[in-house]
C-alpha cells in the first residue's frame, strides 16, 4: 500500500489558477546544497535508470520528496494525504544530443481531472546547454496521438526548465514535453534528472490558501489569452480544471460564444457595480462556486 503525506498547502487560489492555465509550477533552488551533494554522490554509484532504492533513504525523503515548498505545492493541487511515489526514474545525459520528440507520458488522460502530477528534481545546475526539459505551456489540454507529435520541431512559446541545483518543477501528468538539445561537450558534467509521480487520494475540493476576498469564479480565468488551443478554448479548459479542483465540476457550464470565461469585458466594471452584476448574468458567470475557507 502506498504511503501518503499530510501537510499544509503553500499555493494560493491565484497560483492554482495559473497552474490550470499553464500546466506547470517551478520552484528554483528549493532543495538545500547538502542534499543535492548527497544525491549526486548516491547517483554516482547507483547508475540504474530507476534508482527507486533512493526512496528508502531518510535524507532524500525528507529533503526532496517531503521538501516543504514542493510538498506544499503538490498538496495544494492533489489535496491532503496525497500518495508518495514508489518508483523513481533518473534521466541521465552527457555530451551533445539532438532534442527528443515531443510526447506525453504513457497513461495520459484528456480532460479536466488532475489525479496525477509529474515531479522533477535537478540535483545539479542545468543550464540550457545541458538539455533541460522543455515544456509547452497549456498543452495539457491538447489531445494528439503521440506518433503525430513527433514531427513537430521547435514550437514558439516552449519553456526551458533550465534552473540552478536543487530546483523542482511540477507538471500536469499529460503536458507535452521533451528533452531539449544538449550542446555541452562530452567532457561536461553528467546531467541527472530525477522524476517521480504523485497521486491524489481524496476527492477534490477548494482546500488550499484561500483569500475570501477573491472571486474564485473569475480571478485569473477571464481573458482573451490566445494559447495553442483553438479560439478561447485555453481559458475555458483552464476554468473547467479549476472547477474540478474545487469539487464543483457539476456547476461548470460553458455557454459558448463570448460567454464566461472567454469575454474580457467581465473584468472591466468595478466589483460590486450594477454593470458588473449585469455582465455576470449575461455572460454566464457562476455564483459563489466554493465553500469559502480561509487559512
Amino acid at each position: 500500500m502506498s504511503r501518503t503525506h499530510s501537510c499544509e498547502p503553500t499555493m494560493t487560489d491565484e497560483g492554482v489558477v495559473w497552474f490550470c492555465r499553464n500546466g506547470y509550477w517551478i520552484l528554483e533552488a528549493a532543495v538545500p546544497d547538502e542534499i543535492n551533494r548527497r544525491a549526486l554522490d548516491y547517483l554516482a554509484s547507483n547508475t540504474n535508470g530507476e534508482p527507486s532504492e533512493i526512496l528508502q533513504e531518510d535524507w532524500f525523503v525528507d529533503g526532496v520528496i517531503l521538501n516543504p515548498a514542493a510538498a506544499g505545492a503538490v498538496r495544494s493541487l492533489l489535496g491532503d494525504d496525497f500518495a508518495l511515489p514508489t518508483l523513481m526514474a533518473n534521466h541521465r545525459g552527457r555530451g551533445p544530443a539532438k532534442p527528443q520528440d515531443w510526447h506525453r507520458d504513457s497513461g495520459s488522460l484528456h480532460g479536466p481531472a488532475l489525479n496525477y502530477l509529474q515531479v522533477f528534481y535537478y540535483p545539479q545546475d542545468v543550464p540550457p546547454e545541458m538539455g533541460p526539459t522543455e515544456l509547452l505551456p497549456g498543452s495539457h489540454f491538447l489531445y494528439q496521438r503521440e506518433k503525430h507529435m513527433a514531427h513537430y520541431g521547435a514550437i514558439k512559446g516552449g519553456v526551458l526548465t533550465a534552473a540552478p541545483a536543487g530546483s523542482i518543477f511540477i507538471t500536469a501528468y499529460n503536458i507535452w514535453h521533451r528533452r531539449a538539445a544538449r550542446t555541452a561537450p562530452a567532457a561536461a558534467r553528467l546531467r541527472h534528472q530525477l522524476k517521480k509521480k504523485k497521486r491524489r487520494t481524496p476527492h477534490p475540493r477548494r482546500d488550499r490558501i484561500v483569500n475570501p476576498e477573491v472571486d474564485g469564479a473569475t480571478a485569473g480565468l477571464v481573458g482573451d489569452r490566445r494559447g495553442f488551443a483553438d479560439g478561447v478554448r485555453d481559458c475555458v479548459d483552464a476554468a473547467e480544471m479549476y472547477f474540478w479542483l474545487c469539487g464543483k465540476i457539476d456547476e461548470f457550464h460553458y455557454l459558448g460564444g463570448q460567454s464566461w470565461p472567454a469575454d474580457i469585458l467581465l473584468s472591466k466594471p468595478a466589483p460590486g457595480s450594477d454593470e458588473r452584476a449585469r455582465n455576470r448574468r449575461r455572460f454566464g458567470v457562476p455564483g459563489d462556486i466554493t465553500d469559502r475557507r480561509s487559512r
